[in-house]
């Protein structure tokens, strides 16, 4: 019971909430987006969903678990300017820029949730055990504290490893909650920036929300990150919605060599806060992306689309809209120079 109570996190406190109020995107005691934003599932449709829920299963996971590449540790840490990528499914990105190791949303647990509604088993087995081929960790950025994005386990395992936290303002009560000193914690609002031992580092919007239990909705922010070296500018999404916050976002920090897009787990019914594969290359297109990866998909299945729509209907609109985009491997160490095979991976799975 105490350890289902810990997958929780911390609740925030009275000086928590002190540093809050000082944000401009906190109002009447709760973050805010920066348009209206819709997240409440209409009632009426409720038993249309459940029925959905129950009878598409098959569809919505592979059949066989997804394979994971091990980690090319030389491939990973090799310098010649441009930064190495691995994807290991959904949101986990880890990331090799100017010698420096960063990691965002490191979620390699095997749950996506203790007591989600769907199921939200991972599709690859023993992804906890990846860490342990994880060189030294300069640098954790975390966008926000849902379960798909922030685990317990995998920070406990990460504890170790791990030089630097940087989170959106708020989920840093959860990481001191689980024992990451508060030192090396730094929270994040919208807009903020720093240097990080030669990079810039910038917490950006998205149009989302937060929140681990029934109390602590919206008791945290939420966003993406962009990451820029001398060489590359680069874009992390985070989870959300299309707004205009897409094109502040270039306007003020693009373009970007390369975007990781929010793409996968969408509904009509929650349609404000998880785009549709269209709209993730629109948004990368707004935001000035070069070169687009679709991310938040090929980990769990957290809506009731088939589990290679996202990626297919993404490469559709990107051809469409004539965007350049990369569909890695799990696992797989790539750079912003990456070919993509005849046949996509996904193709080979069922």
């Amino acid at each position: 019971m105490k350890a289902f109570k810990a997958q929780f996190g911390g609740k925030p406190r009275k000086d928590d909430i002190q540093r809050y109020e000082k944000s401009p995107n906190w109002n009447a005691g709760k973050f805010q987006n920066l348009e209206e934003t819709t997240m409440a599932i209409n009632l009426k449709e409720l038993p249309k969903l459940l029925k959905q829920n129950f009878s598409d299963k098959a569809i919505r996971r592979p059949q066989q678990v997804l394979p994971v590449k091990k980690l090319d540790i030389d491939a990973f840490l090799e310098n010649d300017g441009r930064a190495r990528f691995v994807w290991y499914g959904h949101s986990v990105l880890l990331i090799q820029i100017a010698g420096k190791i960063i990691l965002i949303d490191p979620m390699l647990g095997p749950n996506a949730s203790p007591i989600a509604p769907f199921s939200t088993d991972r599709f690859s087995d023993h992804t906890l055990d990846i860490i342990d081929d994880f060189p030294d960790i300069d640098l954790v950025l975390l966008t926000h504290d849902h379960y798909d994005h922030l685990d317990m386990a995998s920070i406990m395992k990460l504890k170790s490893k791990v030089k630097n936290w940087w989170t959106a303002l708020g989920v840093s009560r959860h990481l001191e909650y689980w024992g990451i000193p508060k030192e090396i914690v730094k929270p994040f609002d919208w807009w903020e920036q720093a240097e990080f031992e030669g990079l810039q580092i910038t917490f950006t919007p998205s149009r989302h929300f937060s929140g681990r239990g029934v109390l602590d909705r919206a008791k945290s922010l939420w966003g993406g990150w962009v990451i820029k070296s001398e060489m590359e500018n680069i874009y992390w999404s985070g989870d959300g919605g299309r707004g205009d916050h897409f094109h502040e976002v270039g306007a003020q920090l693009g373009p970007f060599d390369i975007g990781f897009m929010e793409c996968g787990q969408y509904h009509q019914q929650w349609h404000d806060i998880h785009m549709f594969p269209e709209e993730s290359v629109h948004a990368a297109l707004d935001a000035g992306v070069k070169i687009a990866v679709p991310v938040h998909w090929g980990g769990f299945s957290l809506a009731l689309h088939h589990w290679k729509e996202p990626v297919e209907r993404f490469q559709t609109a990107a051809v469409t809209n004539e965007l350049k985009c990369f569909f890695p491997e799990l696992g797989e160490v790539f750079t912003k120079d990456f070919t993509l095979g005849e046949n996509p991976w996904w193709s080979r799975e069922k």
